[in-house]
């Protein structure tokens, strides 16, 4: 092409037509180039914008059939959403004072105790052992191997089964979940991701019982009822996620126990779960004990069968979806102090200590910031940084220790919303804080006793 690139100090490089002295884009004639208006960051020929609209990637795309606008939402009434608060920078020591008080008075009336339950599984032996494998691919693979081992100590991992990976990326988690399967009949994966993600993993599985099929849809809006899959196989689903972060984590968990769980419940359309035997010849079931001693108890079965959810990225928590609302309200606390409890929360992984250019780097372990890390938006980031005003008030320690507390305070909201709706759930560190910040696992299974005695 003739045409010199100015910015660029060279000539276009792009191959004209025969016989033309420019390119398409360079061509010299009387046609205007407009920005299209569904995305400005190309242009098109004003002549030719009705035709570009019809085919523009950008355009608005037919709403998949299991898409219901906002069923997981929390708070539909705009009037309860609060309003926007001041940052904790702009806090005067004295009402900084008074949150903190309030915060450590909530913690002291919860029992939450985090265990150490760092396992692991022999499916990734072999990637764990790869001298090839990089220090940031080595963290995220341990993380994934202590997920498995979590999930198969709650006898999760079996056949007939249909595993939901939210915020699956790559769908990583998925991948290693089907290889400790190995030859598991009527395994399905249902990967949930609301943005077109490039490297994924899912063409490398065509294994004849296995389905792979991904979800373009933001868990706000995904109803899993309407899921053909899940509506033709009627199997029990293991709801999964590494590094979910903040509201999508109580989206996930909505959209799993309420629109999807009690509609289930209510059309008592479920057949009963099978036993299987796991690798190590244990019987592994989550059904009731009445189903296990040969009776049939499909009444008692629940469809979902348990939760498995690297938690992440607390100060991205929205008290519109927040699940765990009811028990804030019982500590005396509302949207005010949740919103400034996720901002502090910050605190547990920066410590108030980096530039915005190194806090940054808190969110490496939900982000794709290289080819071994999940795929997740990095927009919107709400870390509250030091400044002049607290310097002094407390030290780095301090600041942790308040960041760890509102963690710990909204996790534990999302265990009493589990348990309030039958199910044992516990929080647990699932791998070492060296080789992730965000080390918490959520899981849950259903509470078989209350289930009997709902049925008495």
């Amino acid at each position: 092409c003739a045409y010199f690139v100015e910015r660029k100090k060279r000539f276009c490089r792009m191959v004209p037509a025969q016989g033309k002295r420019f390119c398409g884009e360079h061509e010299e004639n009387s046609r205007k180039r407009i920005p299209c208006p569904l995305d400005p960051k190309h242009t098109v020929y004003e002549d030719q914008l009705q035709r570009h609209l019809k085919k523009c990637n950008s355009r608005e795309k037919p709403k998949p059939v299991y898409f219901v606008e906002d069923i997981n939402s929390g708070l539909k009434d705009a009037a309860e959403i609060p309003e926007e608060q001041m940052p904790v920078s702009s806090l005067s020591k004295e009402a900084l004072e008074d949150l903190i008080r309030k915060l450590k008075r909530a913690s002291y009336s919860i029992k939450t105790i985090i265990k150490d339950q760092t396992l692991s599984h022999q499916a990734l032996q072999n990637a764990l052992n790869d001298p090839k494998n990089g220090e940031s691919a080595f963290k995220h693979l341990k993380q994934q191997a202590s997920i498995l081992g979590n999930m198969e100590k709650l006898h999760l991992l079996g056949p007939r089964r249909c595993f939901i990976e939210f915020g699956a990326g790559r769908g990583k988690l998925s991948h290693w979940v089907d290889i400790a399967l190995q030859d598991a009949e009527k395994v399905h994966f249902l990967l949930v991701e609301r943005a077109t993600t490039r490297f994924k993993v899912d063409g490398k599985h065509r294994k004849k019982d296995t389905i792979f099929e991904r979800l373009l849809v933001d868990i706000q809006h995904l109803c899993l009822n309407k899921v053909p899959i899940l509506v033709e196989e009627k199997l029990p689903v293991v709801g999964i996620g590494k590094h979910l972060c903040g509201a999508a984590t109580d989206l996930a968990l909505r959209c799993l126990i309420e629109s999807y769980a009690s509609q289930r419940d209510a059309k008592n359309e479920e057949p009963a779960a099978k036993r299987f035997k796991s690798h190590t010849g244990e019987v592994a079931s989550n059904c009731p004990t009445d189903e296990l001693s040969g009776k049939n108890a499909s009444e008692n079965w629940n469809p979902v069968a348990g939760i498995a959810i690297a938690l992440c990225c607390h100060h991205r928590c929205d008290w519109k979806h927040y699940v765990g609302r009811e028990f804030f309200m019982t500590q005396g606390l509302g949207p005010v102090e949740f919103n400034y409890f996720q901002r502090l929360s910050s605190w547990a992984t920066c410590g108030m200590r980096e530039t915005v250019e190194e806090a940054s780097k808190t969110d490496a372990d939900c982000g794709d910031q290289n080819i071994e890390a999940e795929e997740h938006d990095q927009g919107h980031k709400t870390i509250e940084f030091t400044s002049d005003s607290l310097q002094g008030l407390l030290t780095v320690e301090e600041r942790k220790k308040i960041g760890r507390l509102c963690k710990l305070l909204i996790d534990h909201g999302r265990i009493e919303y589990l348990q309030q709706r039958g199910y044992e759930a516990e929080l647990q560190y699932y791998t070492d804080f060296t080789v992730s910040l965000e080390n918490v696992l959520l899981t849950a299974v259903p509470n078989h006793s209350s289930l009997l005695h709902s049925s008495a």
